[in-house]
């Protein structure tokens, strides 16, 4: 499961010392946990232009900005005519458990360290 982790979020974790960053990953304090980190952005609203490529709501990696020709800085991005205001951060990989054999499960299982990131988020924003 993917999880995008706003970097005011991750700051604020930081200095109430729940997580850290640490050669490129965030460690759990609690758990101990550590998750590679990917730098993204969130786009959360068109400033101008259209929105030609449907970006609004999607999160996008540097590498995928790079690759769109897009231009990032701060809180904005660039593609040709067209500005977004974006939330940088970052993108994490949280690996979930498969279902029990022989369940009817409907909701997704999720594993205790994707609970924990999803509950930092939500507590935090």
């Amino acid at each position: 499961m993917k999880l995008f982790l706003p970097q005011k979020t991750l700051e604020h974790w930081s200095t109430e010392n729940k997580a850290d960053l640490q050669e490129g990953k965030l460690v759990v304090a609690e758990t101990k946990q550590s998750h590679s980190l990917t730098p993204a952005v969130h786009f959360t609203k068109l400033a101008s232009g259209n929105d030609d490529n449907s970006l609004v709501g999607k999160v996008k990696t540097m590498a995928q900005l790079d690759a769109l020709s897009a231009e990032h800085m701060m809180d904005s991005v660039l593609l040709g005519e067209t500005a977004y205001e974006v939330v940088p951060g970052y993108v994490t990989d949280v690996v979930a458990p498969a279902a029990p054999a022989g369940k009817d499960v409907k909701k997704k299982s999720t594993s205790p360290e994707a609970d924990l990131l999803a509950a930092f988020i939500l507590d935090k924003l």
